[in-house]
Parts: structure tokens; sequence; C-alpha cells
């Protein structure tokens, strides 16, 4: 029959093991989070991927800054889809990977403003602030990525134990941003989205999933929907 001691020192040995395997188990991605990256990362590879294969437009540059736009703002909307999905199926796995989205969204636009600053005007810094102040597509979006790189600097945990529940305020600024990104989308393609004139199909369909998905968040609609979701 085993002693005390050997039964302790067994249990000690088996919850140090278990709390050594713990972390690796939580390290597995879920199929989600597995879709999210290779997600994020395949507009960046199909560019790079054309741009060495030459199969990019006849203007390249111009070509490349509206891909990269264009993942930008999809990313942007699928992490505001993510609180929407929780209330309409009770999923919250995308609430977990909100961060990531978003981030992922301000690494496109980044580069979006990285090939529009060195690439298509060759660090001319006057030219870029005179055209910033003249052209109204790139004084929103210089308004909306500025939105975007704050709210990407202070979404790592450092920042929200700091501002605690100004974080939550700060990070409303999303609900500005996503906006000022679809009217400098509509705006760039010159279209305009308020008269239905010029190539607005696609920020037109931007438009209208973002409305939608701010309204999801008005405190009367999320409780119709949770009600709505309950009541199945």
């Amino acid at each position: 029959m085993p002693s005390k001691s050997h039964t302790f020192t067994k249990a000690w040995t088996w919850q140090k093991i278990s709390n050594r395997l713990s972390p690796m188990k939580k390290a597995r991605f879920t199929p989600l989070q597995i879709a999210v990256h290779l997600g994020a990362w395949y507009p960046l590879v199909r560019l790079v991927f054309d741009a060495l294969t030459g199969v990019l437009s006849a203007n390249p540059i111009q070509d490349a800054e509206q891909r990269l736009g264009r993942a930008a703002i999809t990313l942007l909307v699928l992490s505001l889809s993510a609180t929407p999905l929780n209330t309409l199926f009770g999923w919250r796995e995308p609430l977990k990977r909100r961060r990531a989205l978003g981030l992922y969204a301000f690494f496109y636009a980044a580069l979006h403003v990285a090939v529009f600053v060195a690439l298509d005007y060759g660090f001319a810094w006057a030219l870029i602030v005179e055209t910033i102040v003249e052209k109204r597509y790139t004084l929103v979006g210089a308004a909306a990525w500025t939105l975007l790189a704050l709210l990407a600097v202070t979404s790592f945990d450092f920042w929200k134990r700091r501002l605690r529940k100004n974080w939550k305020r700060l990070h409303r600024l999303v609900y500005l941003a996503a906006p000022l990104d679809v009217l400098h989308y509509a705006w760039a393609k010159k279209g305009d989205v308020f008269q239905l004139q010029g190539d607005i199909l696609r920020p037109l369909a931007y438009g209208v999933l973002v409305l939608v998905l701010l309204l999801m968040r008005l405190p009367a609609v999320r409780r119709l929907l949770s009600a709505t979701r309950r009541a199945r």
C-alpha cells in the first residue's frame, strides 16, 4: 500500500504536468482563427504574386492602392460584424477575433498609404499635403487613417488597463472611421453615393453593410434581436 507521502508526490507531479500542458492546449488554433489569419494575408500574397507575374492593370500603382484599400475596408467591416453575430446567433468566438481583424484592417490601410506616399507621389511631401487639403477623398481618407492608427496603437491590453472605462469610449471611434472609409472609397472611385452617380456599386454595398452593422448596435435594436433569438 503506497504511503501518503508517495501519493502526495504523485498528485503533485501530475498537477505540474497538467499545468505545463494546459497552455499547449490553449495554444491550439480554432478553425475560425485559422480562417481569419489565412484570409487576412491572402490579399497581400495575391498582390505580390500578381505584381511579380506582371498581371496587374495598366496602372499598377493605382491597382495596388485600390486592392490594399479594399482589403482594409473589408477587414474593418468584418471586425464590425463580430458583435452583431453574437447578438443574432449567440456566437461569441468572433468577439475574440475582432482585435485581429481590426489590426489587419489598419495594416492594409497603412500599406495603402505607403503606396500612395512612396510610389504614387514619390515622397513629395508638399504635393501630398496640397492633395490632402484640396481633394476631399484624400482629406476624408487621411481622417479615417488617423482614427484607425489611434485605435490600432491603443488596442493592446496595456492601454486597456491604463485607460479603463475611457478605453471603450475611445474605441467607439471605429463607428466614425468605418463610414469615413466608405466615403473615401466612394469619392476615390469618383462616385457620388448621395446622388447615386458614377462608379458606386462597391462603395454602396460597403456603405449599406456598415449602416446595418451600426444600426444593430443601437440598444433598442440589440434588445429586440436578442429577444428574438431567445424566443426561437
